[in-house]
């Protein structure tokens, strides 16, 4: 991740909020506050409102949230206070992002499939239940947005604070901003196919590009590492996207080939750094396609082949010498890294002059 997001409040938390109430004060609890009914939410008069509209009315998500959140209740009230109290540990864990993603010893973690061991059918309760929550269906429900608001509010607010414009997972692409009528989709950073807990917290819903989003993320696991050749997985460490602290990301571009017309991906080498986030970096470029995506850029005629034009025939032919161009891109990469692509374009160029395409000029 190039940069992170500066974290932004907004009345849609309500919604997380409701959805504590409701796992640790309903559904914890369902061993001993006996059978379900709207007064097990007396405590919550905001969510006993909201749930008091979705049991007598007349809405299809309304009344599939209702049912989901009753059924549940039941399966919970077979469980034992050990399996409780693991579920406890599980929902703790899977909301604490940050833990997450820097692979804290002991952070519990649990996926579907790791529930379903034990608990096949309330895994599958929670599935429904869980990625139904980010759901326009159900979050366009009157009696919901009163309590919690727009989720274009949110998005409106968020890129007024972050106003970077490009996606920080890739840096090349555009995100729309304030003053676009559309949004970019939320991406899941833990995908919600894969965890339950935190479909609708806000800690896990990042605003992507489609392609970091859909092209290539869909729903590969930043905490987990792919199969190995014996087929496990093991825990890693990724970039919290809502991280306090700059960090910088160091990219140098090597060249094997001269022939600048006719490079392609296996002529280019590229290494990241720095070294004390190898790790989260290693995670970044195999979560969404880095390092394929990069060389693609170098490799196209309208990126970098044009950047190397740029300095080699636009700039000779006015008479200026191109060693001031790339003094200029220096300046401008340093307070300016995503705009055109800089934080590409400088690592490339410097490539380009060690390959010593720039002698003789």
């Amino acid at each position: 991740m190039l940069f992170t997001y500066i974290y932004v409040p907004h009345q849609m938390e309500r919604m997380q909020r409701f959805v504590n109430f409701i796992f640790y004060q309903v559904w914890c609890r369902a061993r001993k506050l006996g059978p379900y009914d709207l007064t097990l939410f007396d405590a919550n008069p905001p969510l006993k409102e909201i749930m008091t509209s979705f049991a007598y009315g007349d809405t299809q998500a309304g009344d599939r949230f209702s049912s989901q959140v009753q059924a549940i209740y039941q399966s919970f009230a077979l469980l034992s206070r050990d399996q409780i109290a693991q579920f406890k540990r599980w929902y703790q864990g899977n909301n604490n992002l940050e833990k997450i993603c820097a692979n804290v010893p002991n952070t519990r973690l649990a996926r579907y499939a790791d529930i379903a061991v034990n608990h096949r059918k309330l895994s599958e309760q929670l599935g429904t239940f869980f990625k139904g929550l980010y759901t326009q269906s159900l979050l366009d429900l009157a009696a919901l947005r009163a309590k919690i608001g727009d989720i274009n509010d949110h998005y409106k607010n968020f890129v007024q604070i972050n106003k970077t414009g490009k996606c920080p997972f890739c840096g090349i692409s555009d995100l729309l901003g304030e003053y676009h009528t559309k949004r970019e989709a939320y991406d899941h950073y833990l995908p919600k196919a894969l965890y339950p807990f935190n479909s609708i917290n806000f800690r896990n819903l990042v605003p992507a590009c489609h392609y970091c989003n859909s092209s290539y993320k869909t729903t590969n696991d930043p905490a987990y590492t792919p199969k190995d050749p014996v087929r496990a997985v093991h825990r890693r460490a990724a970039f919290y996207p809502y991280k306090l602290g700059a960090h910088s990301i160091e990219l140098q571009v090597t060249l094997q080939s001269s022939d600048i017309a006719n490079l392609t991906p296996a002529d280019i080498t590229l290494q990241f750094g720095p070294a004390a986030v190898t790790e989260e970096i290693d995670t970044w470029k195999d979560v969404y396609g880095i390092e394929e995506r990069y060389k693609a850029k170098f490799c196209d005629e309208s990126a970098g082949k044009y950047w190397l034009t740029q300095v080699l025939d636009e700039w000779r032919e006015d008479g200026r010498d191109p060693y001031d161009f790339l003094a200029t891109l220096a300046r401008q990469t340093r307070s300016r890294p995503y705009a055109d692509c800089n934080f590409l374009r400088k690592p490339f160029l410097d490539a380009c002059e060690a390959r010593g395409l720039f002698q003789n000029l």
